[in-house]
């Protein structure tokens, strides 16, 4: 099902019987509180049932003593147009990886547009289209930020004034364009800053024709926002350069499903002896050579605090509220003013873990039950993770 932005409000929500409440802030990643009150869109209130006003709702949700966690965030995408891609020529790849938890992705470029425009005109017209196209397009209410320019020799500073002032809020990735030398980044990475636009870099070895290897010491100098995918993407760099990235560079450290595992380990640990497991944000990287990953953020998540030894509710803040504060979004966490936008998990039936954290933090990956968007259900029980051993109830509609 694809969604136009205007469609009707969600009304007086009141999610109850909540578990597990996970924040998305990192300092603070569990909340004490067993139920959500959401009006028309935003988390109204947050807090224990007995004391939040509950009346009148247009929908409760029993959650039965599962998690509700912010909607995950997938900080690293390549769409194109519409709910298709190019890469596998696959339907549909935004609203399945809605079933994994999936609420808001960020474009990282529109690499994969067949007959993509490398010309300065056509490189600003297609960010403007695809930014446009998004964000009057959300499948089943994904929010996809798009509209991320492949910068190219020649670009100008009044060529980041136009496109800011267009609406373009991203540059898509640093050196899958032909600049690729570190003071030209610097350059146009300071020209997008100037003018909001936030910028993320290619690390390590070419991923696509055109694009090339991007080291350390280029990374360091351009000083883009996001070292993207800093364990490759799908080549890495030397693990003791990621290090370092991780130690002298104080952008964020974006983890790819992606890219090389062993380096997205040693990216994670770096980031947690530094004490800046803050600045880590994950993403998917797709869709690309190896396919779509519906599930790939919370592969990632249990994989990282699996093999990592990271709390699975702090890997959860990866993937939300870090997300959201680097990418200044409106999502990501749960607190009053923000978007209702959540995903509801339980232990994955079966698994060896007696709760859902333990479950993630040996390797398993969680049952979905149902994610919200804006307060507005859109999936029920997921199709894509093995299914959650219990599951949230509508009561009332």
């Amino acid at each position: 099902m694809a969604d136009i932005v205007s469609e009707g409000k969600s009304g007086k929500v009141v999610i109850k019987n909540i578990g597990l409440l996970l924040s998305g802030n990192i300092d603070h990643p569990i909340l004490d509180a067993d139920t959500i009150v959401v009006h028309d869109g935003f988390i109204q209130s947050i807090g224990k049932f007995s004391e939040l006003d509950t009346s009148n709702a247009k929908t409760v949700i029993d959650v039965h003593q599962t998690c509700v966690a912010p909607g995950l965030i997938d900080s690293h995408v390549h769409p194109v147009f519409g709910d298709w891609t190019p890469r596998q020529n696959q339907l549909g790849w935004i609203e399945s990886t809605m079933h994994g938890g999936i609420t808001s992705m960020i474009s990282a470029g529109e690499v994969h547009l067949p007959g993509r425009p490398k010309d300065i005109v056509g490189v600003k017209a297609l960010a403007i289209t695809a930014q446009r196209s998004f964000d009057n397009f959300r499948p089943n209410g994904v929010k996809v930020l798009a509209g991320a320019p492949i910068i190219e020799k020649g670009m100008v500073e009044s060529d980041f004034k136009e496109l800011s002032e267009a609406g373009v809020k991203l540059l898509g990735e640093v050196g899958l364009g032909s600049v690729k030398a570190g003071y030209e980044a610097r350059e146009m990475v300071s020209w997008a800053r100037k003018y909001g636009i936030q910028s993320t870099i290619h690390t390590g070895g070419p991923s696509i024709p055109g694009s090339g290897l991007i080291d350390k010491d280029v990374i360091l100098e351009a000083d883009a926002d996001v070292i993207g995918h800093i364990n490759g993407g799908h080549t890495s760099l030397p693990e003791k350069d990621v290090c370092e990235l991780c130690e002298k560079s104080s952008r964020a450290i974006e983890i790819v499903h992606n890219g090389n595992e062993k380096v997205a380990i040693a990216a994670a640990q770096a980031a947690l002896q530094l004490k800046c497991l803050h600045r880590v944000i994950l993403g998917t990287d797709g869709p690309a050579g190896s396919g779509v990953q519906p599930l790939g953020i919370l592969r990632l998540i249990a994989f990282i605090s699996s093999m990592a030894s990271i709390p699975a509710e702090l890997v959860f803040c990866f993937a939300t509220g870090n997300t959201a504060t680097i990418r200044e979004l409106n999502v990501g966490f749960v607190e009053v003013g923000r978007s209702a936008d959540f995903v509801f998990m339980d232990r994955a039936q079966h698994t060896s873990g007696k709760t859902l954290l333990e479950s993630i933090q040996l390797g398993d990956i969680p049952g979905v039950g149902m994610v919200m968007i804006d307060g507005i259900v859109r999936c029920g029980r997921s199709r894509n993770t093995p299914p959650a051993t219990q599951v949230p109830e509508v009561l009332t509609h």
